[in-house]
């Protein structure tokens, strides 16, 4: 893969698509090493990093001191659910005493069309999530690594599989790896799903209203870890709790990536600090004929105003303000187009990535999504909206997974913020930009950046 970068400057993709990245040199940083040899190779990985402290021969002590680092530095998970990481390696330390011994799986599924973070980190630093997979799978006992990239991103998983390649027969391959190839969907890729299908069910994701219960795999536990929550715990062990948390913010340390598309400039994926202002970060995007909306954290987030733009962009902010961080994703909507339109799209789109295995999910999103053509269409009756929200309360909170209150979370927040154009459509004035393409992304062919 050629990838090129040009130090202050948005580097474009290649000529065959590949990604490209700007960042910088800061060791703590997920992307630093990128920048400083501009290889994804093993040889520049340690050059600017060095060994990973994997554990010595009969260091009892070491997970605990492990452990104790990663919860020192309040890393949370970077896959939507920003659940402690910690707390899942306590989980999978408990059940470490089963035989087989904890599952160690690296979520690089994807599943969310507008995000990019996890092809950036496997196709430019794929060494330092295998670093942190490695090193969780030391903490807890793991005996094999399996590697998840969809089976519809051959070039993400033709990188990892070079770099577990260049790993062999060295301290670094400690734990076995494999790259396994779920199916490309949106639901495939959350955790209980991927559980589920390297199982050998479904893979459809269960109801877990409670995070602190341990997945399994076979008859043992399953450690579950998105792919840049791995890099961030490879970077923790290096350079301690405190460089980490010398970025982003109290309640929310460390760097996060965060995949800016829509009425951009120059969209991408982006490493700030977590905490970082809404409307910073769209800067460094450079919107296009203004913001109208943006939509936070992917297709089962939630739409947000421009009056939003002040708010850092972490868990507990952005709820507060309306909004969602999820799997990182902002969705710039500018002026020029028609948030009903997009909120449309999105939810005829979520409607056809249903597990097909509850009423909520097969019936009623479908006809959530209608509701909505109808308002773009102009063919809505006196009643449209309201059998749309009435819709929306029959389908939240009584889904087999969290899969349909993500699509009534996104639809309703457009309800709200494009109001005055929902009460136009309704009137029976068809949306002028029901025709247009649609500019939701697809993150394939994403530029990858990095903004201090």
């Amino acid at each position: 893969m050629t990838i090129t970068t040009s130090p202050g400057t948005p580097a474009p993709c290649d000529s065959t698509g590949a990604p490209a990245l700007r960042t910088e040199t800061t060791a703590c940083t997920l992307l630093g090493s990128w920048r400083a040899h501009h290889s994804a190779a093993l040889g520049a990985h340690l050059q600017f990093h060095g060994a990973p402290p994997l554990p010595e021969r009969g260091d009892r002590s070491w997970p605990d001191r492990f452990a104790a680092a990663v919860e020192a530095s309040g890393l949370t998970g970077r896959g939507g659910a920003a659940f402690p990481s910690s707390a899942k390696l306590a989980l999978a330390r408990t059940g470490a005493t089963r035989r087989p011994g904890p599952t160690m799986v690296v979520n690089a599924m994807e599943g969310e069309p507008a995000s990019g973070k996890d092809r950036a980190l496997l196709s430019c630093v794929p060494h330092l999530v295998l670093d942190g997979a490695q090193l969780a799978a030391a903490a807890v006992g793991a005996p094999r690594i399996m590697v998840c990239v969809p089976n519809d991103r051959d070039d993400t998983a033709r990188a990892v599989s070079v770099a577990i390649v260049e790993r062999l027969g060295t301290a670094l391959a400690a734990v076995p790896m494999t790259v396994v190839r779920p199916p490309g969907r949106y639901v495939a890729g959350e955790e209980s799903a991927l559980a589920s299908w390297l199982d050998g069910g479904p893979g459809a994701p269960r109801f877990r209203p409670r995070k602190d219960v341990a997945l399994t795999i076979g008859r043992g536990t399953a450690l579950v870890h998105n792919a840049e929550t791995l890099a961030h715990m490879a970077l923790v062990a290096r350079y301690g709790p405190d460089a980490f948390r010398a970025a982003g913010m109290a309640g929310s340390p460390g760097t996060t990536l965060v995949t800016v598309t829509g009425g951009v400039e120059h969209p991408g994926v982006y490493e700030v600090g977590s905490g970082t202002g809404l409307g910073d970060i769209l800067a460094r995007a450079r919107p296009v004929d203004g913001v109208q909306a943006v939509l936070t954290g992917g297709f089962g987030g939630c739409w947000v105003s421009p009056a939003a733009l002040g708010t850092p962009f972490a868990p507990g902010p952005m709820r507060a303000a309306g909004g969602a961080v999820g799997a990182g994703v902002l969705v710039v909507l500018p002026r020029t187009a028609c948030g009903v339109a997009e909120t449309a799209r999105v939810a005829r789109y979520m409607a056809g990535e249903s597990a097909g295995q509850c009423g909520p999910c097969v019936f009623g999103l479908p006809a959530v999504a209608e509701d909505l053509a109808l308002l773009v269409e102009g063919r809505a009756g006196p009643g449209t909206t309201a059998r749309l929200e009435g819709r929306l309360g029959a389908v939240d909170g009584r889904g087999a997974c969290r899969h349909p209150d993500g699509v009534v979370r996104m639809v309703r927040s457009g309800l709200s913020v494009f109001a005055a154009d929902v009460a136009a459509h309704a009137s029976g004035r068809p949306c002028a930009h029901r025709a247009r393409p649609s500019l939701l992304p697809s993150a394939t062919g994403a530029t990858l950046r990095r903004s201090a």
